[in-house]
C-alpha cells in the first residue's frame, strides 16, 4: 500500500489541478494561456500540477473585512452584520431614529389619505355622470 501512495497522490493532484484549471476563467489565468496550462498538467502531471498551483492559478483575495450585506455568507448572515461599538444605540432604542420613523409614517399616512380622497372624488364624479344618463337607460331583460 505504501508503494501505491505516491502514485495516488500524483493522480489526485493531477485531477484537482486539471479541474481547477478548466473551471478557472480565461482572464484570471496567470503567465500562460489556459490551453497551455491544461497541456502542461496532462503531459507533465507532477511538475505541471505544481507549476499550476504556484504560477498559473489565480491568486485568491483574502477576506479581511466582510462588507455588509455580504454575498458570501456561510448560511448565517447574522454573523456578518456590522457590530455596534460601546455607546452605540440600536435603531429601535434611538430617540432620533424613532422620531424620524414617526415623521415618515405621518407623511405616508398623509399621502394615503390624499389618494383615498382623490379616489372618492373620482368615483363620485363617475356616479354623477351615470346619474345624468349620458349613456342612456340600460335595457332590462
Amino acid at each position: 500500500m505504501l508503494r501505491v501512495l505516491p502514485f495516488l497522490i500524483q493522480i489526485a493532484l493531477l485531477v484537482f489541478c486539471l479541474v481547477d484549471c478548466i473551471q478557472t476563467d480565461e482572464s484570471e489565468v496567470r503567465h500562460l494561456r489556459k490551453g497551455w496550462w491544461i497541456l502542461l498538467i496532462i503531459f507533465f502531471p507532477l511538475v505541471g500540477s505544481i507549476a499550476w498551483l504556484v504560477a498559473g492559478r489565480p491568486q485568491r483575495q483574502r477576506r479581511r473585512d466582510v462588507p455588509w450585506p455580504s454575498t458570501q455568507t456561510a448560511g448565517f448572515p447574522e454573523y456578518e452584520r456590522p457590530r455596534r461599538g460601546p455607546g452605540q444605540v440600536p435603531p429601535d432604542d434611538d430617540p432620533d431614529a424613532l422620531r424620524q420613523m414617526g415623521q415618515e409614517n405621518a407623511e405616508q399616512e398623509r399621502l394615503l389619505r390624499k389618494w383615498e380622497e382623490d379616489l372618492r372624488r373620482r368615483e363620485q364624479a363617475l356616479r354623477d355622470e351615470d346619474d345624468t344618463g349620458q349613456d342612456g337607460p340600460v335595457p332590462q331583460s
